[in-house]
């Protein structure tokens, strides 16, 4: 369990401003995450790898000379957002690119995916390289669904030290996807891992057993096997590895990695055995690690990497480093950056806006509130639904989400803004604090229906299909699940179609499309998920609605008081 801690729903951003008061040196803060202290050569590739808190030192303990130059930090288990990704990508990049690196989780490929786009606009060239190595969680054939674990090491400090060496993007691209294509990992859990102030852990181990392929986010393993002996947990590990190797060759970059609780003499006990194993098959390790370089908070477990090595890509393992988490070699000292030089995103002035848009505003964010409340009282739920095949964080991203929103809501109206500005500004919020695959799309749903308003007008009786439509289709577009998925979209799409009277207003169409979404989502209980982490344990899922699904019937149920206009406004 977590024991230093202020508001569980601070413990990121407190524990990040931390980490950069230990490490001046190495890292400083922007927007969304870190970038180097140190300046970069003009022209030099960006490497600018991230993904949720709870793992350090990945991501933001690789920060520096040799590896890599910046990283967003999403809250704990949940993807930083694209405008996080953004603009730590901006404060990095030296005009030679930008190679964009994460665990292959589809809350990650969203939103980088999402970053990219827009520094793609800019014309900055983005490449995305996201490391495939768990061979618990796909099939060989299908290396592209495959999650990233602690594989992220090896992968990203060869990228590193590509950037470093002066190589363009394409060849640090290339060596990227190389590496990635070499490397192979698999862990045992011993114990799951509690959410800074809960009381319970996402998952639990029966006494006597430790979980085979287990995911780092909370998620349980696979299988249950009798707990075994280091000796026996470090051949297993190599076998499985071995069993499947990628390419030719003797050579091998290992990392041996402690998942939080498990302390560096075990490490060292099991470790043993994993040298003796790999000689005794043939191999010769190249500077291996052994300690803890992907965590899980406080999960009891270990995880073994190895990466193939060849003529190119060990003496960039090799390379010198210098950053909070690893240090290997020397490099030259480098100048600090300058307050002057460091980019600035300071938020746009908002737009002006006529008294009645403004008073729309009023009650949008009046019901925004009213989200917010509802997801507080309901976090508990949907965080336990989350965790039977899940990683357990649905309900506290939710509710992040909704707590940034009604807050940019509030800001909002206290600045007379108009309705399109608020409910843009809401939808940016909810997707930047809330992190993960529900608070992109949610983010781009509230976003859609923000580009059917304006800040100078109030439209009419079509203005409510309209918005679901343009909301459900941008979940549609962005996510990628169908119906069957057990995911969100199982609620949303029913949701939309119900609204099929063209000769009635959409308020009055709300309650029956609330009841059919309602009931779709009830349904998802009856069937395997598809889609998402809980796609590794799709059978577990059988019994247990979406809690995506679960989320939007109940926003919606409580956005229909506003919808038909009898909502009583807040006191004060």
């Amino acid at each position: 369990m977590t024991f230093l801690l202020n508001d569980p729903a601070d413990f990121a951003d407190e524990a990040l401003v931390g980490m950069v008061a230990a490490f001046p040196g190495h890292v400083r803060p922007v927007h969304g995450g870190v970038a180097r202290a140190t300046k970069v050569p003009a022209g030099q590739v960006a490497l600018v790898v991230g993904g949720g808190s709870g793992h350090y030192p990945a991501f933001a303990g690789w920060v520096g000379q040799g590896f890599a130059h910046g990283a967003p930090c999403g809250n704990i288990f949940a993807s930083p957002a694209a405008a996080q990704v953004y603009s730590v990508c901006k404060a990095a990049h030296t005009g030679g690119g930008v190679l964009l690196g994460f665990g292959n989780y589809a809350g990650d490929v969203l939103h980088f995916g999402q970053a990219a786009q827009r520094l793609r606009a800019e014309g900055i060239d983005v490449r995305i390289v996201p490391v495939t190595d768990d061979i618990a969680s796909g099939d060989p054939g299908q290396p592209h669904t495959r999650r990233g674990i602690a594989g992220d090491l090896p992968v990203y400090k060869i990228a590193g030290a590509a950037a470093a060496a002066g190589l363009d993007l394409d060849e640090v691209e290339r060596l990227t996807r190389k590496a990635n294509d070499r490397t192979r990992s698999l862990g045992y859990a011993f114990s799951g891992c509690r959410l800074p102030g809960a009381p319970e852990p996402l998952f639990t181990v029966p006494a006597g057993q430790m979980s085979l392929g287990l995911g780092i986010h909370g998620e349980p393993g696979i299988s249950d096997a009798p707990m075994a002996t280091a000796a026996e947990v470090a051949t297993q590990l190599v076998d499985r590895i071995l069993a499947e190797p990628p390419a030719e060759g003797s050579r091998l970059a290992v990392l041996f990695n402690g998942l939080g609780t498990v302390k560096y003499e075990e490490l060292f006990v099991a470790y043993g055995t994993v040298a003796q194993t790999l000689a005794d098959r043939g191999y010769q390790v190249v500077e291996p690690i052994v300690g803890e370089q992907v965590t899980s908070l406080d999960m009891a477990g270990v995880s073994l990497t190895v990466t193939w090595l060849d003529d190119e890509l060990e003496p960039l393992w090799l390379a010198p480093c210098d950053t909070p988490s690893l240090r290997r070699g020397a490099v030259d000292v480098a100048e600090r950056v300058a307050a002057a030089d460091e980019w600035s995103d300071a938020p746009a002035e908002v737009p002006p806006a006529s008294s009645a848009s403004q008073a729309l505003a009023g009650r949008i964010a009046a019901a925004l509130g009213d989200v917010h409340r509802m997801l507080a009282a309901k976090e508990p739920y949907l965080g336990r639904i989350d965790a039977i095949a899940g990683d357990g964080d649905h309900g506290i991203g939710m509710l992040r989400g909704a707590r940034a929103a009604d807050e940019s809501a509030q800001q909002s109206v206290a600045a007379g803004a108009g309705a399109a500005t608020l409910l843009a500004r809401a939808g940016d919020a909810w997707a930047e604090r809330a992190g993960g695959t529900s608070g992109a799309l949610w983010g781009a749903a509230l976003g859609a229906a923000a580009r059917l308003l304006d800040d100078q007008t109030v439209s009419g009786r079509d203005t409510i299909p309209a918005a679901v439509r343009a909301a459900v289709e941008a979940i549609l577009g962005l996510g990628g699940a169908a119906v069957g998925d057990k995911t969100m979209v199982d609620a949303a799409v029913p949701f939309k179609d119900a609204f099929t009277d063209p000769t009635t207003a959409g308020a009055d169409q709300w309650p029956a499309a609330v009841a059919v979404a309602s009931e779709a989502a009830r349904r998802t209980a009856e069937y395997a998920a598809k889609r998402g982490r809980s796609k590794n344990h799709a059978e577990a899922s059988i019994g247990t609605p979406d809690p995506g699904a679960i989320s939007f019937a109940l926003i919606t149920e409580t956005l229909t008081p506003h919808i038909a206009g009898t909502a009583t406004a807040p006191a004060g």
